[in-house]
């Protein structure tokens, strides 16, 4: 594995808490709205942050993304531990390993950004994402 790290989920206000916490920690923040890819986007869409990567060093990652138009996050479930994978092999054993008897949410599948990606539920209620970059 290259990384654990949270992931926070917003609706709407992303790019506004990640500011925030990046000053206030004195980190690097990256910010990716919907916007930057391709295709279509819900109508309201655009402006949201589809991806957010604060970092300060090495070991310190936070991430984050707002929520589609029309979806909600809830404060309290609005976070997952996001896992950063080293190979394809191995986002599929941790993937089938962890929703064994829990429900994927997000089956594995080619993403926009050249990465697989899955999200799961485990047994728990824990919210689990998996990301491998794919071979270029």
């Amino acid at each position: 594995m290259k990384e654990i790290a949270a992931y926070l989920n917003f609706n709407g206000n992303c790019r506004e808490v990640m500011t925030f916490y990046a000053k206030c920690l004195g980190a690097e923040l990256q910010l990716i709205p919907f916007s930057d890819m391709p295709g279509d986007h819900p109508p309201g869409t655009k402006d949201r942050i589809m991806h957010a990567r604060l970092s300060k060093g090495p070991a310190s990652v936070l991430m984050a993304s707002d929520t589609m138009q029309g979806m909600s996050a809830q404060q309290g479930n609005n976070i997952s531990i996001a896992i950063q994978c080293d190979s394809l092999a191995e986002i599929d054993v941790l993937f089938d390993a962890l929703g064994e008897t829990g429900t994927v949410t997000m089956p594995l599948a080619d993403a926009p950004w050249g990465a697989r990606f899955g999200m799961l539920t485990d047994q728990f209620g824990v919210h689990w994402m998996f990301n491998c970059e794919l071979p270029k």
